[in-house]
């Protein structure tokens, strides 16, 4: 059977630190129920006493099935006992069933920081880990730049290390504060510390400063340490912390280490990883490993056509281990593999010496000379390829549209933009005529198309824009210049669209980008 590793997630605290991160109360609970499902063993809820939001979890902590909800604090002050410490009291009145305290154990910090001796700070550590045991609470000592500090004096971190464990810590966590040690400098450390605490009370807790953070926290597994902290996606101060979401696949499936996430439960990473990113309110990395959209992305048709006889040598995992699927890009660069195996995840079974797809190759290679960029348009893709097999319907035909802005002070004054826009449509050899006003020509020209086809096609009022990206291709022609335009679309049940347009003008290339967003959900829609 193989050896378990524990998972110390620190995101509510540690990813809290990072620039543009502010989590609410709501936030903070939501992510400790989706780990507590992932199967993380520890979940770090905060600094009680630190800000008001740490308070109110820790008054009405989420209920939780597996992990424990572990609070993170200081050891005691110099010239208190720890009965008499108000943070210590504050960890043990939050309810917490683990208090992870840090400490110091670089001489050079204990006396400059906090300004007392070697000796004086070890007391401070032992007796703080002492009353946590005392209160029959699970206790870690948070070692706080110990690599900085062994290199600088090991004895003496190995002194506090040991102040900590021979006082009843169940975990001696070692911290790469500044994220500046490398991997072979980390196991070969820890292997040192392994012959004075047990690998099994032993945990690795490192930044990302040098880019080095997850392979110091599997190093430091392979040199014996069995816990890894870490955040959600590396979020955390300065460059981050250790990524988790890298951490638990590279364990569980290189590894072969167990962790308190079953083979099952992996199937949610890529789920967990996009969900803090909502929350967040920002966009997922493509590029991230395991869980990125571009995590198993080909482009080239020399590796699409081999991925057909051998997938294994071009992926190094089979991505629904993960939650993860593979995604062939329809670029410039592609074959007929690439344009087959695309029809086939879109459910199109084309015989591979069929005309019509070196046609379609020889389009999509033309119109990407042209500024159309189908890797992240693949709705739109789906529809040029459909429209070159001929199955997608005219549901409607453009006849004409008119966009106008004015921009003028109102009667109270104020200055005010307006578009509108008229659009004339065919549909099923009746002209509809519609205007419609907007916040800007995009939105005045969708709620036109809008207006004039839901009659015909109620599916339409269901989709929402939720992002619009505008890209010039030729700045060299100023004002003139060929634009690009990107629209991605949603519905309510989740489902999310890419679109593209291509035009001198702008406001044609949105057109173009709008009508493909409203064709593909009246395709899907099997209107």
């Amino acid at each position: 059977m193989s050896e378990r590793v524990y998972l110390y997630d620190s995101t509510l605290r540690d990813g809290a630190q990072a620039r543009g991160v502010d989590f609410t109360v709501a936030d903070k609970l939501a992510i400790a129920r989706e780990l507590d499902k992932l199967g993380i063993d520890y979940i770090e809820g905060g600094w009680p006493g630190a800000n008001p939001n740490d308070d109110a979890f820790f008054a009405e902590p989420p209920t939780l099935h597996k992990a424990t909800i572990s609070a993170f604090g200081m050891t005691r002050r110099s010239g208190r006992s720890a009965d008499n410490d108000p943070g210590l009291s504050a960890l043990l009145d939050s309810g917490a069933k683990a208090i992870c305290l840090v400490g110091k154990c670089w001489d050079k910090q204990v006396k400059s920081t906090l300004g007392v001796s070697t000796t004086e700070n070890l007391r401070m550590i032992g007796e703080s880990i002492k009353h946590v045991v005392k209160h029959k609470r699970e206790a870690l000592y948070d070692a706080e730049h110990f690599f900085d500090g062994y290199k600088a004096n090991p004895e003496y971190a190995l002194e506090c290390v040991k102040a900590a464990y021979d006082n009843g810590a169940r975990w001696i966590v070692l911290c790469d504060t500044n994220g500046g040690s490398l991997p072979f400098e980390v196991e070969a450390i820890v292997a040192e510390v392994t012959r004075h605490v047990a690998g099994k009370n032993l945990g690795i807790h490192c930044h990302n400063d040098t880019d080095n953070a997850v392979a110091n926290s599997l190093s430091a597994v392979r040199a014996g340490v069995r816990q890894v902290q870490g955040t959600l996606n590396g979020i955390g101060e300065r460059c981050g912390n250790a990524n988790l979401i890298s951490v638990i696949p590279n364990l569980m499936l290189k590894m072969g280490f167990t962790t308190g996430v079953t083979k099952e439960k992996l199937t949610h990473l890529t789920q967990v990883s996009h969900l803090l990113d909502e929350r967040l309110n920002r966009a997922s990395n493509t590029h991230a490993p395991f869980v990125g959209t571009a995590a198993f992305a080909h482009k080239g048709g020399l590796h699409v056509s081999a991925m057909a006889k051998d997938s294994t040598s071009y992926e190094h995992i089979d991505p629904a281990l993960v939650g993860n699927q593979r995604t062939i890009l329809v670029s410039d660069k592609a074959g007929k593999s690439n344009v087959l195996d695309r029809l086939k995840q879109f459910g199109i079974n084309v015989k591979p010496d069929d005309e019509r797809v070196g046609e379609l190759v020889s389009e999509v290679k033309q119109r990407e000379k042209q500024g159309y960029a189908y890797e992240g348009a693949e709705a739109s893709f789906e529809l040029l390829a459909r429209r070159a097999l001929g199955t997608v319907p005219e549901y409607f035909e453009i006849v004409s549209f008119r966009v106008i802005g004015e921009r003028r002070h109102n009667a109270k004054g104020k200055l005010v933009n307006i578009s509108e826009a008229t659009i004339k449509l065919a549909i099923d050899g009746e002209e509809v005529m519609t205007v419609a006003e907007g916040n800007g020509p995009v939105n005045a020209l969708d709620a036109a198309l809008r207006k004039a086809l839901i009659k015909h096609y109620p599916a339409v009022k269901d989709i929402q824009l939720t992002d619009y990206k505008v890209r010039i291709l030729t700045p060299k022609d100023g004002t003139k210049a060929i634009t690009r335009v990107m629209i991605e679309s949603q519905d309510q049940k989740g489902k999310v669209w890419n679109t593209i347009g291509v035009s001198a003008n702008v406001i044609d290339a949105s057109f173009n980008a709008l009508f493909d967003s409203v064709t593909y959900k009246l395709l899907h829609a099997k209107k």
